[in-house]
Parts: C-alpha cells; structure tokens; sequence
C-alpha cells in the first residue's frame, strides 16, 4: 500500500502539466499503463490553437470553435478556456519547448493554419508538436524529486469511500495493476486524477495508440460520475491508407499548407460539398471522403501537396515526409493515399473548468473529461489546449484543497479467483467488439445499426463479467472491459440523439433539431 498526495492516472499532456504545476508543494504519483511518454499527446502533429497575432483576437477563435462545435459547445467553458491560451503556451515556453522559430512574426514563432479557423493561430514544433512537448515535460518530469513515475502500471477500478462506508469520503485512490510484477496494488492519495486520453482503440481503424482504450472513462463511469456527448467520436479525414502504417496520421496542417483532396484520377471533390473545400470541419471533410469511397467504391482517396516546392514541404513536414519515404511515397512528387480513421472523444465524464467530477477528490482533464468546449465537434487544436488550461486550473483547485477523510483501506483480494484458462476468450472479443463498432457505429449511423451493436455489447459484457468474476486480472482484461464500457456509452449516446449533429450523422434523422442539448448519462446503475 503507497500514500500520495496527489495520484494522477495518465501521463499525457494533461497529466504532466498537473505534475509539474503540483510537485513543488505535493507529493504525486503518476501512473502509465506503458513507458512515461507512450500515449496520444506524443503523437499529436499539427500544434495548440492559441490567440498570438495581433490581426487575430479571442471572440474570434471562440466564433470559430462554436460553429465547429455545431451549438453544443458551452459559451462559458469555451471562452474560459480560449483565454488562458497565451498563458499555457508561454509556460511551455519557458519549459524550453521548441516550437518552430519565425523571425519575420510578431512572437518569433510560425503559426500555421488548420481547418475551421479563420486565422492562422496554431504554434507548433514542424509536424511533430505533440513529441516535442511531451519530451519536454517528461524530462522535467523524471527528475523531479517529488513525482514518483509507475511505468507499466494500469489502473483497474477506483477506490471508494462509499464502499467502505462512508460515501462522503468519495475518492481514495485507486487499485493499479503493476503490468510486469503481476501484482495489484493500493494506491492511495489525497486527491486522484483521471487523465487517460480517449477510446480511439474502440474502432478498428483509428489513429490513436494502444493505450487509448477509454479506462479513465470507464472508470470515473462506474464510480458515480456522469457521462457526456459520448456519440461524438471525432474521425480524422486523413489518415494514412498502407498496410504496414494502419494508425500514422496525416495532419491537418498539409491541408492547411495547400494540400487538395483528389479522387484517383485527380479530381478534385471538396469544393462540390463545402465553400470551405479543404479547410472545412474536420466532420465535414471526414464525411465527405466516407461518401466518395463510397459512391466510387474506393479503398482511399488522395491527399496531393506535390505543387508546393520540395523544399517547403520537406522543411513543414519532416515526419511526414519521411515516414512516407520509408513506405515508397514521395509527398513532393506523388499524392499520398488516405482514409479516415476514429481520432479523437469529444464527450467524456463531466466536469466543471477545474478538472472536479461528480465524486468528491476525483478529478478528470483532458480528453477523458468533458468541459463542453467541443461540443458536437472538435475545432483543430483545440485540444493540446484543453488539456494545457485545465491541467493548470485542476492544480491551482488542488493545491487548495483541504487534507481528505483517510480511511482503513483493503488491499485487493485474489484469494477467490484463478488464473484464466483460455486467453483465446480476450483475443476473441477485444476483436469483435473493434469490428462491429467499425461497422456499425462508424461515420454514417442508423439505429438498426445502433440496436445491433447494442445487443452485441450486452452479450459481451455478460462474458466479461463473468470473467472479471473468476479469473485473476490481467491487461488486456482490464483494457477489454474498459472498452466494453464504452462502447455501451457511446451507443446509448448515439441512440439517444434523433438528429444529425457535427459528428454524430444519422440516416433515420438527417435534420438538425432547433435546439442543441448535450447527452447525459447517469453513473452506471449500481455504482
């Protein structure tokens, strides 16, 4: 059994900023399910949306967040959010992030342009912000001497005063599963956070990492916390189409540099859909794409920024350009082939603009929170920004949080379960349950198709259950169950919206309803 002040779940963007903001004056724990920097935030590409240019100004990256967010984004946090921008960005700054330099701007820093904004607002590092943050946290991170790293340790169920007969207590830490050592160990803190990223690893494409298996949702779900927006499940437009590269993702910044989508025999096909062509919301374009595979019978179509000079695209889009090298294309001589793929949760537990869920001393931030700056739809890089803003603001809230209630805590028992008999049973499932979600809760939705998926679900989790019942745990049932959760989430979101909405297309329901409200779902039955 360890003792903390702070225990955070999730080492991404969020959850670093919430370290380095609290070690000085607390001691924290932060847990990842692999190596400190293996999670979304390292391979975000295109930047974090920030007002910097005089020409540029905060209600307009509000105005352009709101008509990405297709009017379900709350007024309150958006505006919140958007301006502590200049803040979060100057603090990385001065940690040494090396965004790529512009002598001739304002800043000293390019910004670049992505869809649905109306300027060019988005500072990053060439086409690879996301590593090169995260390094840089990660390294302020490992040597500071009152944040204590748990690789290779998941987290498996939160700990509850409630359980244990005092539910005011609410949150006392949690259960984690150490990966190498086989062992589930009590974790206990003052405070615990939920920052584990998304559930790309839902669908069986997406552009997530393998971590992304919804587990902070789930979670916080099961625990007593409300659930929200969870149909909004954002799909990149541009992923990248080869067998040997399923999850690398082509940023939304080539289109920003120029890049035209093309059909195979190139021709052109944003402009038909949409005045904003290739700088339109990432829903839109993604739709789009869906449409024309479909109606052509395509495997992909094409991303082409050959026009710009090799120099250019080279000196932009290093990554890019030679991770499609290494594959045989050519990004300055040949268009580069592309699908969508699951990228990004919009909804997620609820939260207030500092990070505090339903349960008291149980926090969620980033994209396993949600504030309602996204809406329906997320705007391009808004969410490094997100997760920046309200890892500072949940520091800020738990740095003057009082001492919480502690308890008499049982570590985990095993003494009634066995080592699982056929590991075929995870496999099995974890690839069905990826499949049908594919097929059927996908970019296009109808509620036959819901409905399958639904019945799926239960009959899955009637299995896991029983499993979880049994069997000793193990990562890929923690990660399988967590998955479940979601899944089940994100449908009885889906079945509840009659209406098309950013993200969320419905054949059955292909109008907008006049009024906008969010998904809620209640805590799971039980918890």
């Amino acid at each position: 059994m360890q003792r903390y002040d702070v225990l955070i779940l999730g080492s991404g963007l969020a959850g670093m900023t919430l370290a380095l903001q609290l070690a000085d004056t607390h001691k924290v724990a932060l847990v990842t399910k692999r190596q400190l920097t293996d999670g979304a935030s390292q391979w975000a590409q295109g930047g974090i949306a920030a007002v910097l240019d005089q020409t540029d100004s905060i209600a307009e990256h509000v105005e352009d967040t709101l008509i990405a967010g297709a009017g379900l984004c709350d007024p309150a946090a958006t505006e919140y959010i958007l301006s502590h921008a200049r803040e979060a960005i100057e603090w990385l700054i001065r940690l040494g992030v090396p965004f790529t330099p512009d002598a001739a701007h304002e800043t000293g820093f390019h910004l670049t342009r992505e869809g649905g904004h109306s300027h060019r607002r988005i500072i990053h590092a060439a086409d690879a912000t996301g590593a090169a943050v995260v390094a840089t946290l990660a390294a302020k991170v490992l040597t500071h001497p009152n944040i204590k790293v748990l690789e290779n340790h998941i987290g498996l169920d939160l700990i509850l005063g409630k359980k244990l007969g005092q539910p005011e207590a609410g949150c006392l830490g949690a259960y984690v599963l150490d990966r190498h050592a086989d062992k589930v160990e009590t974790l206990l803190a003052d405070q615990t956070v939920l920052a584990t990223g998304g559930a790309g690893k839902v669908y069986l494409y997406t552009t997530n990492p393998d971590t992304a298996t919804g587990d902070g949702i789930a979670m916080g779900w099961r625990a007593g916390c409300r659930v929200a927006n969870m149909e909004f499940i954002q799909f990149h437009p541009t992923c990248l189409y080869h067998p040997h590269a399923m999850s690398f993702l082509i940023s939304e910044a080539v289109r920003g540099e120029g890049g035209l989508l093309k059909l195979p025999d190139g021709t052109r096909f944003m402009p038909a859909h949409d005045a904003r062509a290739e700088l339109a919301p990432r829903d839109i374009v993604a739709r789009t794409i869906d449409f024309e595979m479909k109606k052509h019978g395509l495997d992909c179509v094409h991303l082409d920024i050959s026009h710009q000079p090799a120099e250019f695209i080279r000196e932009h889009f290093p990554n890019i350009h030679q991770r499609c090298l290494e594959l045989g294309i050519d990004i300055t001589r040949q268009p580069i082939p592309v699908v969508p793929a699951a990228h990004y949760t919009c909804g997620g537990l609820v939260t207030d603009l500092q990070g505090r869920t339903d349960v008291a001393n149980l926090y969620a931030i980033g994209e396993t929170a949600c504030t309602g700056l996204h809406g329906a739809n997320r705007l391009a890089s808004n969410s490094l920004l997100e997760a920046l803003v309200l890892g500072r603001a949940a520091a800020s809230t738990i740095a003057a949080a009082p001492k919480a209630q502690r308890l008499a805590v049982p570590d985990w028992d095993e003494s009634r379960v066995s080592d699982a008999d056929e590991a075929v049973v995870i496999a099995h499932n974890w690839d069905e349950l990826r499949r049908f979600m594919w097929d059927y809760v996908g970019i296009v939705r109808t509620d036959k198709r819901l409905e399958r998926a639904a019945h799926r679900i239960a009959l899955l989790r009637s299995e896991i259950d029983e499993y979880y019942s049994h069997f000793r745990v193990s990562n890929d049932l923690i990660e399988l169950r967590n998955l479940v959760d979601t899944a089940d989430l994100i449908v009885r979101s889906a079945l509840l919206r009659k209406e098309s909405r950013g993200l969320h297309y419905s054949r059955d329901y292909p109008d907008t309803a006049a009024v906008a409200t969010p998904t809620i779902l209640p805590a799971r039955q039980g918890s």
